[in-house]
């Protein structure tokens, strides 16, 4: 069982310091020396989930530069003209649950060309006034993000309307730290010019696997930021970008 921190190939200063990092390993003997029966032969077992020293039982998360996985192995010895057989699947773990419920921290937003960063012709760009509200930032990972977005106005027409789900890895050591961020997922709310001034319902569900609770540690980070990304007609892409704080409860 291991939990993986690896580094992407661009950067290999850092792979030599990323990797796999066992943080559990049990080994139990499940059936003694012996011949089976003919059939079907069931045999439970359990055992408890020890952490090796000081090390944390961190949630399962399927990341693009981290990766932290649990899998069970079972190996089954045979006679000498016999193919010993192994046979290996993952399993799951959650964290366990925050003490207290998350303060809520809704957020409400304006996106005009003013609000924008690093935009190069600002003049360039056509009027446009984008409202909303996202219900909070810090988010429990069982319950989707809410919120509302109207276009006010827009002089160019309105293309599509996506949400965007973002991962941000940060894996190092001493000598430096790699940070990268990539998307999840990619969720389109509105299609085509929309009605001025009508509310557009945001809601996005994290998917399990692809998303953790908010992880920092010495070696690894992860992360996760929502974008709402505004395509025009005339191929503006407009992004406004919220860090999120992931919780389980």
């Amino acid at each position: 069982m291991t939990e993986k921190a690896k580094k992407p190939s661009r950067s290999n200063r850092f792979s030599h310091c990323c990797l796999p990092i066992q943080i559990i390993n049990s080994t139990i003997e499940m059936v003694k020396p012996g011949k089976l029966p003919s059939g079907k032969t069931e045999i439970p077992f359990e055992f408890p989930l020890h952490m090796k020293g000081n090390k944390v039982l961190y949630e399962t998360y399927h990341g693009v530069f981290v990766n932290i996985q649990y899998t069970l192995r079972c190996d089954m010895r045979r006679s000498l003209l016999a193919k010993d057989l192994t046979k290996t699947c993952e399993f799951i773990v959650h964290s366990l649950s925050q003490k207290g419920k998350p303060m809520p921290s809704p957020v409400d937003f304006t996106i005009t060309p003013e609000t924008l960063q690093n935009v190069k012709e600002r003049a360039s760009l056509p009027k446009f006034l984008i409202r909303g509200h996202l219900s909070s930032t810090n988010c429990i990972i069982t319950q989707p993000l809410t919120g509302e977005l109207v276009v006010e106005n827009a002089d160019a027409a309105v293309k599509s309307i996506e949400l965007q789900l973002v991962r941000v890895e940060t894996c190092g050591c001493a000598e430096g730290y790699a940070r990268d961020a990539t998307e999840i997922q990619n969720i389109q709310i509105a299609d085509g010019d929309v009605c001025r001034g009508l509310p557009i319902p945001i809601y996005m569900v994290f998917p399990r696997l692809f998303t953790c609770p908010t992880l920092e540690t010495t070696n690894f980070k992860v992360e996760f930021e929502v974008n709402i990304v505004v395509l025009l007609h005339d191929d503006h892409l407009i992004t406004e970008n919220f860090p999120l704080k992931l919780c389980r409860m």
